[in-house]
């Protein structure tokens, strides 16, 4: 049996009883939410501090992998930069003592085979610049002698044309030189004559192989400066054509004037005019010193006997003739300047097997002193290397 205000008692404690527990409850819930939310709050903030230090540390390497490139670029210090050395002058004789120590090592460390060979390479590097300093031998000069008898190396002009002959071709026959090619006689026989020759057979000259005879029309005087016909002059040139020889003219000159150049060649033309039809050889003019003597020219400078020579050669070219210069070596290459001849042929003389001329030449008188039948006594002997009967 239950005594009145127990049943309304028991109600009211129970409810007082789930109001607690939901009441903790709550404040668990509450306290458990707040410490998630911290728990979260504090991961995305640990979350942003590592970005940024990642962010620093980027920035960290890139400023340091700069610093490297810049450190790459810039020029390496070399052994030799360090000259500081000098700043610390070295006692002559300390310095000398180590130099003959270093020599000394130097020869004693060496292998005796080597220092052979490198000895015979030095004295044959010696050898080859002694040879390309020797005119005898560096292809570059050319011997010739003096009126003096002294002996002189000239320089080989490279811008004068050279002859080009290939005197394995040359042929002696009965004393007169040819030259053959393919088996075949590409050159004429040639005499020069003057009143110094004496009487000349010109049937002979031809029969003994002779084509073509070049005759002294006259000369000048070297002392009088007189202006003379050869005395053999009318019988040589009609003897030649008789004979049905090849005529060439030689003027033997002493002018020391252009205007002297001139007159001369118009004597020569004068006299050749009752000829003409039958020169058909070069006009030649012969300038030289006399020997054992002095000439009127001596006085002349290269470049006069230059001017003089092309005077009488334009004024011959001018008439119809065919110019020419006679000379020996020493003659054409240091008494004229061949730059300003060029438009000229070139009778040279030079009494030589095989001239050594250097340059182009159309005539070559090898022998004055020659065995010719029709010539008593010694025969100036000639080679043409130009058909100029053909021309």
């Amino acid at each position: 049996m239950k005594l009145p205000g127990e049943e309304e008692a028991g109600r009211g404690v129970g409810h007082s009883l789930v109001y607690m527990v939901i009441g903790v409850s709550a404040f668990v819930l509450i306290v458990l939410f707040a410490v998630f939310k911290g728990n979260d709050s504090k991961r995305g903030g640990s979350e942003y501090l590592q970005k940024v230090q990642e962010q620093k540390e980027e920035e960290i390497k890139q400023e340091e992998l700069a610093a490297a490139q810049e450190e790459e670029a810039k020029p390496k210090l070399r052994a030799e930069d360090l000259d500081f050395w000098d700043m610390y002058p070295e006692e002559e004789e300390t310095k000398t003592e180590r130099d003959a120590v270093n020599a000394a090592d130097t020869v004693t460390s060496k292998n005796p085979y080597t220092e052979k060979a490198e000895r015979e390479k030095e004295e044959e590097r010696q050898r080859e610049e002694e040879a390309q300093n020797d005119p005898a031998t560096d292809g570059k000069h050319t011997l010739i002698t003096n009126p003096d008898g002294t002996e002189e190396w000239v320089l080989i002009s490279p811008y004068l044309t050279k002859n080009t002959f290939d005197f394995t071709k040359m042929e002696d026959k009965a004393g007169l030189k040819q030259y053959m090619e393919n088996g075949r006689k590409i050159s004429y026989v040639g005499v020069d004559i003057s009143k110094h020759t004496g009487k000349v057979y010109f049937p002979s000259l031809k029969a003994a192989g002779v084509d073509y005879v070049m005759i002294r029309l006259g000369s000048r005087g070297y002392t009088t400066g007189q202006i003379t016909l050869d005395e053999n002059f009318k019988e040589n040139i009609e003897g030649a054509i008789e004979a049905q020889l090849d005529v060439g003219i030689y003027f033997y000159s002493q002018a020391v004037s252009q205007d002297e150049a001139v007159q001369e060649a118009n004597f020569v033309v004068q006299n050749l005019e009752p000829y003409r039809a039958h020169v058909k050889y070069p006009v030649a003019f012969n300038m030289g010193f006399v020997s054992n003597d002095k000439s009127r020219i001596e006085g002349l400078s290269r470049e006069d006997k230059t001017t003089v020579t092309i005077s009488f050669l334009d004024a011959v070219r001018a008439s119809g003739y065919v110019p020419m210069i006679y000379g020996d070596k020493e003659w054409l290459l240091k008494e004229v300047d061949l730059t300003k001849l060029q438009d000229y042929d070139v009778w040279l003389s030079q009494e030589e097997e095989i001239p050594d001329y250097p340059y182009r030449y159309a005539m070559w008188q090898y022998n004055t002193d020659g065995v010719l039948n029709g010539i008593d006594g010694g025969a100036d002997l000639n080679i043409c290397f130009v058909s100029y009967s053909e021309r």
